[in-house]
C-alpha cells in the first residue's frame, strides 16, 4: 500500500468509519452515488446521521432504498452535496444560498452559535476526508419540491 493511500480514507469510509451514518451509507450505496462520493472531489458533504433518518415520517426510510425510488433517494443525497471543500469557518459569520450537487440550492446561516443548513444544524463540523469535508448534521434535507408529489 502506498504512503498516500493511508493518509486519509475518502467520504465514504470516513462516514463508515465513524458508526453514525448507517442508513446514509446504505441509502448511498442503493441511490448507486458512492463512485461520486468515492471521487476526487473535493466536495462538502453535510451527513445526517441515523437519528436524523429515523425522524423522518414513519416508512420513509424502509421505502427510499427501493429500485423504484433510486432517482428520488440519488436527489435527495445529492442535495446534501456541495461542489467544493467549505469548511464551517469559511461560513462564519455569513449567510450563503449554495448550489448542491443535485442542483437545487440550500442556505447555508453562519451567523448564529453554530451553522445551519436550511432547519437541520450541524452539530459536528469539518470531519476532513481525502476529498472533502463532512459535516453532521441533525436532519434530513429534503430538496423543494418542484411539484405537488402524488402518492
Amino acid at each position: 500500500m502506498s504512503a498516500t493511500a493511508a493518509r486519509a480514507a475518502d467520504i465514504v469510509d470516513t462516514a463508515v468509519g465513524a458508526g453514525q451514518f448507517k442508513t446514509l451509507v446504505t441509502a448511498a450505496k442503493a441511490a448507486g452515488v458512492v463512485p461520486v462520493l468515492k471521487s476526487k472531489g473535493p466536495f462538502t458533504v453535510f451527513a445526517p446521521t441515523d437519528a436524523a433518518f429515523a425522524a423522518l415520517p414513519p416508512g420513509t426510510v424502509e421505502d427510499l432504498p427501493k429500485p423504484k425510488n433510486k432517482g428520488k433517494l440519488a436527489a435527495i443525497l445529492k442535495y446534501h452535496v456541495i461542489p467544493g471543500a467549505v469548511k464551517a469557518g469559511d461560513v462564519a459569520g455569513k449567510k450563503l444560498t449554495v448550489k448542491t450537487a443535485q442542483g437545487q440550492k440550500v442556505d447555508v446561516d453562519g451567523t448564529m452559535l453554530g451553522v445551519q443548513v436550511n432547519d437541520a444544524h450541524v452539530v459536528q463540523a469539518d470531519i476532513m476526508a481525502s476529498n472533502g469535508v463532512i459535516h453532521v448534521i441533525d436532519k434530513v434535507l429534503l430538496p423543494p419540491a418542484k411539484m405537488p408529489m402524488h402518492h
